[in-house]
């Protein structure tokens, strides 16, 4: 109630919105909406933006509460700290609070088992259903031990679904990282292990396959421990479990060792609270249309209810849970596949309830404008120059490294010496050190991670330059230890210089040489490709060598001076410092930058 006596509705808004959105949000006239900005001395037309503030400020005096949006405060968390939904959890009155069954997700490498252990603990034959044995989507599903539930995520281990891993393991509570006994610690094995760390998430090893006979327990918890799993009976804090999925050997130990550490991790949520939760699959079915496996993390979803996950909403028709079986309502933790949904969501995005259809529209509206000049789910990348003023600005609290080297000899004093400059105010975290050229594998575990990829004497080829620019992840590439050292610990302190990076504009070829006295020689050009600019500089290139360097002092189209000239067009050239130009002569433009953006491959 407000202090007219009338209920207050609440409504999420965007970081800014227009007049002419917030009166369809609030459900007013425009007009109406622009006197209430008139009264508070703020004025506005129709299409004008106002920040969330003022928005709010209207919103409240029309008997609307206004909160930010889901999105606009996913964007202030700093990746990787406490997930958006376990905050969102911990704002709910701690009174209506009550535990909720632990979300576990299944990682390791391709093949050492973690279907067969799902299938075993559930007595289903997914493996044998899918392509190849190996799983092809991420399913969700729940079990009963000791009369308490457990819900598991199936994610697949193999190379190509690493971002679905990276998904999997920010969704929850528990991470089972499966190892076979007999293969030991693989290279996908490291890097599931390095996401869930990344996600801050606890994690317990089943030893899978210990029925084979050339099984090596000791070797593999050795192999463990040198990725940062010590046992716990090596007085460490990981639990290893040795099992056989396959003869159904451990489980029971298993499901005790993941009760025991949910647990320790008081793991709560509101069932009478905010609906919110995850998107864990989505796709179109040619008869039932728009089907999302969902999974609620607090509050009560029901049939009826109006959800809206990024662009995608719709008012639940159905709901079932892992079994197939019709369900009215699900609770926190629980898994449900619903239909309803007017377009396919994307896996992984957090999804909400709404009041109605046309709150889910207005906002979708705004949400989409929003969009139009930032992706409203992207996290905000970083840089090694950003570091510092990041840190100052409370965005960032450590710098995540990926490291790569050629050898294992340079790998270990790179890590070493890293590792020591952790001591000032940002922390150095090594989320994932290894040998090799840089991967997309390592790209995607950076983009999940908010991580800065280093690599000494490798490669970076083309596809994974493309990936890296495509998720916004920096790759800096060096080939003098201390060179590396040097730039992180200047990074750490603030004092990185953004580096320069040469960005070819265009080329022109010469066509002829014109002599024009008090100036010199004049290249009559024609422009092959791309742009000539006048405050750029050229490079003259004669069969392939560098003749000559310069800034460009005349660029003329006809007689007119202009700024550039672009393909297909001819122009006059003349560059300070040179003018031995000669028929033939490529003429090579370029700027020099600062590479401050982190889309740049260093």
């Amino acid at each position: 109630m407000n202090n007219t006596g009338q209920s207050v509705k609440s409504i999420y808004l965007p970081a800014t919105i227009t007049i002419r959105d917030l009166a369809k949000v609030i459900d007013v006239s425009p007009i109406d909406v622009i006197k209430k900005l008139m009264a508070n001395g703020v004025m506005a037309n129709i299409n004008q933006q106002i920040d969330f503030d003022t928005a709010a400020i209207v919103a409240a005096e029309m008997g609307y509460e206004a909160s930010l949006e889901i999105e606009e405060l996913e964007k202030k968390q700093d990746f990787g700290e406490i997930p958006l939904w376990r905050q969102i959890i911990l704002s709910e009155d701690s009174s209506q609070l009550t535990n909720r069954p632990p979300v576990v997700t299944i990682l390791g490498h391709v093949d050492h088992g973690k279907t067969t252990l799902l299938d075993a603990i559930r007595n289903t034959n997914v493996a044998g259903e899918e392509a190849g044995g190996i799983t092809q989507h991420i399913g969700a599903y729940q079990i009963e031990h000791d009369g308490r539930l457990i819900t598991f995520l199936d994610t697949p281990g193999h190379a190509a679904f690493t971002a679905m891993r990276a998904r999997g393991a920010q969704g929850a509570d528990v991470v089972v990282l499966v190892v076979a006994a007999d293969d030991g610690v693989m290279p996908q094995t490291k890097e599931a292990a390095a996401h869930a760390k990344a996600a801050h998430v606890p994690i317990i090893v089943a030893l899978n396959k210990i029925d084979k006979p050339n099984a090596d327990v000791d070797r593999v918890k050795q192999q463990l421990a040198e990725i940062g799993l010590v046992p716990d009976e090596w007085d460490g804090d990981t639990i290893v479990v040795p099992i056989s999925a396959k003869q159904k050997k451990g489980l029971e130990d298993l499901m005790e060792a993941i009760l025991l550490v949910a647990d320790n991790m008081d793991i709560k949520a509101n069932p009478h609270g905010k609906i919110i939760g995850t998107v864990i699959e989505a796709r179109i079915d040619r008869a039932k249309g728009v089907q999302a496996t969902l999974l609620v993390q607090n509050g009560t979803l029901e049939v009826g209810d109006v959800v809206i996950a990024g662009t995608s909403y719709g008012k639940l028709k159905a709901m079932f849970d892992h079994t197939g079986k019709k369900v009215r309502k699900a609770g926190p933790s629980s898994p449900v596949s619903v239909m309803g949904l007017n377009d396919v969501p994307h896996a992984g995005e957090m999804f909400e309830v709404v009041e109605s259809e046309k709150d889910a529209r207005a906002r979708i509206l705004a949400r989409s404008q929003s969009q139009q000049t930032t992706d409203a789910g992207t996290k905000k990348p970083i840089t090694l120059e950003q570091l510092f003023d990041r840190f100052q600005a409370g965005d960032v609290r450590e710098l995540r490294l990926i490291i790569k080297a050629d050898v294992q000899g340079s790998l270990e004093p790179i890590v070493s010496s890293l590792k020591e400059l952790s001591e000032g105010d940002i922390a150095v975290n090594i989320l994932h050190a290894e040998t090799g050229n840089i991967s997309e594998n390592d790209v995607m575990l950076a983009s999940a991670s908010n991580a800065v990829i280093i690599g000494f004497n490798v490669q970076a080829d083309s596809a994974v330059k493309h990936m890296a620019e495509a998720e916004g992840v920096s790759i800096r590439l060096y080939d003098i230890i201390y060179r590396l050292t040097e730039d992180v610990e200047k990074a750490l302190k603030g004092m990185l210089e953004p580096e320069e990076k040469e960005v070819i504009l265009g080329h022109a070829e010469v066509r002829a040489v014109f002599h024009i006295s008090k100036v010199g020689n004049i290249a009559g050009s024609y422009v092959t490709d791309g742009e000539i600019r006048r405050n750029a500089r050229i490079r003259v290139l004669r069969k392939g060598e560098t003749v000559g360097v310069g800034a460009i002092s005349s660029l003329k189209h006809l007689t007119e001076d202009v700024r550039e000239i672009k393909q297909g067009y001819e122009c006059g050239i003349a560059v300070k410092g040179f003018d031995a130009f000669e028929k033939g002569d490529i003429l090579e433009c370029f700027a020099i930058e600062k590479a401050i953006v982190n889309k740049d491959i260093f």
